[in-house]
Order: structure tokens, then C-alpha cells, then sequence
């Protein structure tokens, strides 16, 4: 998701359309010159006050007003594409503490798996780690109501709160996964936690705090080759990505990393220039993205030299989730042959999002530019193509999971707009591995926990990406001697 504050050359035409007459491109008074009527932006919204007075005299209940225009507004925007969205104050500020990383809460991270709510992990040191729940746990409740049906975001709004507020969290735990913690004093100081057990059912009370998420996670690998995963672009990713590329060399043999097995799936985006800090690290020339408004480009942006990745070894290693500024980080690699792509074909997201704060503590996300790998290559509903695909093959119709990538959301943007380029083609020597069943098991996988010797994963992707990033650097090895 592509996360910018409108640049000059964007937010005129929108104010403009506010305006009623301010001119573009300089500072020529407004003249008295009729608008024809498809132009006048007032007069199209005519028919909608004719509505909202038939709806506040003759509907069946008295009604609000501020209620029927909000929905009115969120109606309007919802209908551009899948991605632009009206956020009242609730939602607009719970949509920038996602962006910063931070917010309160009880500190878990959480998957939706169809009816099914499931623990990924909790956050360490946060109240839910120290109340006891576990990777694993399936959560049935929040405050004693059944959330089995519900959207994962609507759970997650649920349990996240003001700090120094109390949320009861029910979860279901299979018996093989240990009895529940034994609850702690009343008054000990360690968030209000506590678990009552009923069967295979636990109840924390949990004390909602300030929670810190970290974007990255990192390991050392054997041979020196440093993992690293990317959960998100959130303020400071780029920060945390060098910092855990310094700890890495702390550990390493000698010092120096031999190559970097980054791992992007299931990313979902979030701030684009994180992303573009980060795509710098690895090239020492050429371009990293450009982007385009109405067929013009408004912005090519290009790399500068002294990436503190540039002379290594890459592997990226994406799937079906992998989306928007994560794609655009990949297809810089991928376009500047500087990484081999291991994986799936990514979501297809590669439309930009541009934020409008709005009076009264709302705010607007509206899209307003497509992306570009270097080539050329519009990432929007169509993704990254890896170079080398692993596929699920031996999974039965029955088992295979039902994929959902942007082409196949409800009014999506195509490819390219009106004045764009047709996209090269992407699929040409591409190696395709059958995975099996278990082709990808990122999903709660926490770096600690995985062996130092990936060729012996469980993990499809993981042991394919590790096995080529090894090869890789055995290869510059003799080269170089």
C-alpha cells in the first residue's frame, strides 16, 4: 500500500474540485465564467441533498444527518476501487497507528484461517506473552463475544484500546498444548493478566499497554548468509532492517555477511519510502520505481550508490500475500538483476494511495497513480512474476486453498490507464518447482525458530531460496579467490 502525502501537482486538481474555480499551475484570479453543468461539482451533488431531505422528512425512524452523509461519503469513495476508502475519526486513527508501528493493546499477532481465528504469536514482552497465550491459540471471544464469524479486522479493533484498559480474551487451546498458566496474584504488577481454565477453554484478563511492533525479524544462517524477514513497511523499517544487519555482522565469522535471504511473504505493504530506502541498500545504480497519474509520469525514482547490500548475494523470497511497496521492492531487484525471486506470483497490488487529512479528525485514501518496476512493468493486477515458482501441485483440488489476488477483487484497476504502455512480458525461463503440501509455511514462523541449516526446512521456499543464495555464494567465492 502505497502511503504519500499529495505532492503539489496532485492535490491542485483536488482542491480545485472543492474550490470551485481556483486555477492550476499559478496565481490567475478566478474568473466569472459559466461552468458548464457535467463540470460544476455542486450542482452534481444536487440530486443528493434532494435525497437527504426526502430521507429526514419521510423515513420511517427520525434519522441523523451526520450519519447519512458520512455513509453517503464512504458510498462515493468506496465505489472508486477496492483501496480508496473515507475514514472517519475512529478508523483514521487507528489507520495511523498501524503506519507508526505502535498502539494500544494486548500485543498478539493474529491470522484468520476461515472461521478460525489463530494466535500467529505473541508480541514478546507484551501483556498477552506474559498472560500466557500461545502461538497456536484460537481465540473465540473478546469481552464475551463470539468473534468466530466475524472479520479479522473488526477482532482486532475489539481487542486493541487505550492503554491501562482491561480486555477479556477466550481462546480454545488443544489439550497437547499444556495447561493453562497458573493465575498470579491480584495485585501482582505484571498488566492485570490472569487465566481461569474451563475444560480446553481459557479466559485472560489482559491489561492493554503501548505496544511496540517490530517489523523485522533476522537470523544467522550457516555460512554466514543473513535472513531477513520484512512483516511490514511501518515508520523506522528501514532503521530496523540496518540495525538487525549490524547485529548479524556482530555474529558473523569474520564479520561480514556472505549473502541476504529476504523474505517478503506475506507483506502487505505499508509506507512506500521505507520500502524505497531499503531497495537502495541493495543497488548501487539504476532505477527503483516510477509511478504515473493519468498516463503523465510524476515520478522515476533512482538509486544512489553506496548500498550497504550492493556487492551481496540476494534471494527474495515472496508469495500470493506479498503485496504493493513489498512488490515494488522486489521488482526493483528482480528488473536490476540484482536478486533471484523464489516463490509464488505476488498479489498485484501496484496502485498508489495518497492521504488527505480532512476537518473534524477524518481523513481520505484515495488512489491516485499506478506503479512501475524499472522496465516498465505495471505491478497493478498482475504482480511479480518469480524466477523460480514453487508450486503446490500434489495438493488435491479439494486441499488447494482459494487464492485471492487484486485481479480478482471487485472493481480493481486494470494494469495500465488509458495512455499506458502495454506491460512486457514477464513469464519467459522461469523455473517451476512442485512443493507439495507444504510449499509455503511462513504463516507463524518466527525467525528464532527456525534451524540454522534451512536445507533441511519443512519449508519449501525457505529451503529452495536457501540452497540457490548458498550456491550463489559458493560461486562469487571461487570467482573472486
Amino acid at each position: 500500500m502505497r502511503i504519500r502525502q499529495l505532492s503539489p501537482r496532485v492535490l491542485l486538481p483536488t482542491v480545485a474540485a472543492f474550490a470551485g474555480g481556483l486555477a492550476l499551475g499559478g496565481l490567475r484570479a478566478p474568473t466569472a465564467e459559466a461552468t458548464p453543468e457535467t463540470q460544476n461539482a455542486y450542482q452534481a451533488v444536487a440530486q443528493l441533498g434532494r435525497v437527504l431531505v426526502q430521507v429526514e422528512n419521510h423515513y420511517v425512524d427520525p434519522v441523523e444527518r451526520a450519519k447519512i452523509v458520512e455513509g453517503a461519503i464512504k458510498g462515493m469513495v468506496d465505489n472508486l476501487d477496492p483501496h480508496s476508502s473515507y475514514l472517519p475519526p475512529d478508523e483514521w486513527k487507528q489507520f495511523q497507528s498501524d503506519t507508526e508501528g505502535k498502539f494500544g493493546g494486548v500485543g498478539i499477532e493474529v491470522d484468520g484461517r476461515g472461521e478460525r481465528l489463530i494466535v500467529i504469536a505473541p508480541i514478546e514482552g507484551s501483556p498477552a506473552a506474559r498472560a500466557g497465550i500461545k502461538s497456536g491459540d484460537q481465540i473465540i471471544a473478546v469481552d464475551g463475544e463470539d468473534v468466530m464469524s466475524q472479520a479479522l479486522d473488526k477482532v482486532v479493533k475489539k481487542m486493541r484500546g487505550a492503554p491501562g484498559t482491561k480486555v477479556k480474551i477466550t481462546i480454545h487451546r488443544e489439550s497437547a498444548r499444556g495447561d493453562a498458566p497458573a493465575a498470579p496474584p491480584a495485585d501482582k504488577a505484571d498488566g492485570g493478566a490472569h487465566a481461569v481454565r474451563a475444560g480446553q477453554t481459557l479466559v485472560f484478563e489482559v491489561t492493554r499497554e503501548v505496544i511496540h511492533v517490530s517489523a523485522v525479524n533476522y537470523k544467522l544462517l550457516d555460512g554466514n548468509i543473513g535472513y531477513i524477514r520484512i512483516k511490514q513497511f511501518q515508520e523506522r523499517t528501514h532503521a530496523e532492517t540496518m540495525a538487525a544487519t549490524a547485529k548479524l555482522r556482530a555474529e558473523a565469522k569474520g564479520g561480514a555477511i556472505t549473502g541476504v535471504l529476504l523474505d517478503l511473504r506475506s507483506n502487505p505493504g505499508g509506507l512506500v519510502d521505507e520500502a524505497t530506502e531499503i531497495a537502495d541498500e541493495f543497488l548501487s545504480q539504476g532505477g527503483i520505481y516510477s509511478m504515473r497519474h493519468r498516463g503523465e509520469i510524476i515520478e522515476d525514482l533512482k538509486a544512489r550508490a553506496g548500498g550497504a547490500f550492493a556487492d551481496l548475494p540476494v534471494v527474495v523470497l515472496v508469495n500470493e500475500w506479498s503485496a504493493s511497496a513489498s512488490e515494488l521492492l522486489v521488482g526493483a531487484l528482480q528488473d536490476n538483476k540484482r536478486a533471484t525471486v523464489v516463490g509464488a506470483n505476488t498479489f498485484g497490488k501496484g496502485s498508489v494511495q495518497s492521504i488527505l487529512p480532512l476537518p473534524n479528525g477524518a481523513g481520505l485514501k484515495l488512489t491516485t497513480a499506478r506503479y512501475y518496476t524499472p522496465s516498465g512493468h505495471a505491478i497493478q493486477a498482475d504482480g511479480i512474476h518469480p524466477d523460480v515458482v514453487i508450486e503446490s501441485g500434489t495438493r488435491g483440488p479439494a486441499e488447494a486453498p482459494k487464492i485471492t489476488r487484486e485481479r480478482d477483487l471487485p472493481g480493481h484497476l486494470p494494469g495500465e490507464g488509458p495512455a499506458g504502455p502495454a506491460a512486457p512480458a514477464r513469464d519467459g525461463g522461469v523455473v517451476v518447482i512442485d512443493g507439495g503440501a507444504g510449499a509455503d509455511v511462513v504463516s507463524g514462523m518466527l525467525a528464532r525458530d527456525m534451524p540454522t541449516d534451512p536445507s533441511t526446512s519443512a519449508d519449501v521456499v525457505l529451503r529452495v531460496g536457501y540452497q540457490m543464495l548458498k550456491s550463489q555464494v559458493g560461486a562469487k567465492n571461487v570467482f573472486t579467490k
